[in-house]
């Protein structure tokens, strides 16, 4: 799949050493461990084979900048394993260098619009902590909207105290959103 600036294809066990240097970045790690590295162990041994135990056509999907074939990170869009398939979740995980640039939002867009048009989603969702302010920008730009707020135990991510927030996007909602405003009358 491509956008204006990105290619997004599988993720394969060929991307070990980008999931390692991804993960290795406290700042991008900030609100998902506290800024602690996930390790080559972990990433070879639990997060690859999770990533790819999604087949079809949900899963995970590296983030490729076409101009560059510099990898970005990672998107997601994923029924969770014993969910319904047609309420993907989506997330993403960019470098730094990425950060600010519209990235996330052109990747989200993306598949945003794969799940209601080729994957029949009735609705897609994100979950981000409260406190991860550009991770909510994202989600509102590419059409997302708040939902609710829960608890989490993660004392060793400061500012989880302030819990999760949910936002989705709804096929109906999406759909009028591709139309467009319409004219009274």
């Amino acid at each position: 799949m491509e956008t204006e600036r990105l290619i997004l294809r599988r993720i394969t066990e060929d991307d070990a050493d980008n999931l390692v240097e991804l993960d290795s970045d406290p700042e991008v790690m900030r609100y998902l461990s506290g800024g602690e590295p996930t390790s080559r162990e972990k990433i070879v041994s639990e997060v690859l084979p999770r990533i790819l135990s999604y087949t079809g056509d949900q899963g995970f999907f590296a983030a490729i900048e076409k101009s560059t074939e510099e990898f970005l990170g990672w998107f997601h869009l994923r029924a969770k394993h014993g969910e319904p398939e047609d309420e993907p979740e989506l997330g993403y995980r960019l470098r730094k260098i990425a950060w600010g640039k519209g990235y996330a939002t052109e990747g989200s867009v993306a598949l945003i619009q794969k799940a209601f048009s080729e994957l029949g989603a009735r609705r897609v969702y994100a979950e981000a902590l409260a406190v991860n302010i550009t991770s909510r920008r994202v989600m509102e730009k590419a059409g997302l909207r708040y939902v609710r707020s829960f608890h989490v135990d993660r004392p060793e991510i400061p500012g989880s105290e302030q819990g999760v927030v949910e936002y989705e996007l709804l096929r109906a909602d999406w759909e009028s959103l591709r139309r467009g405003p319409q004219a009274p009358g």
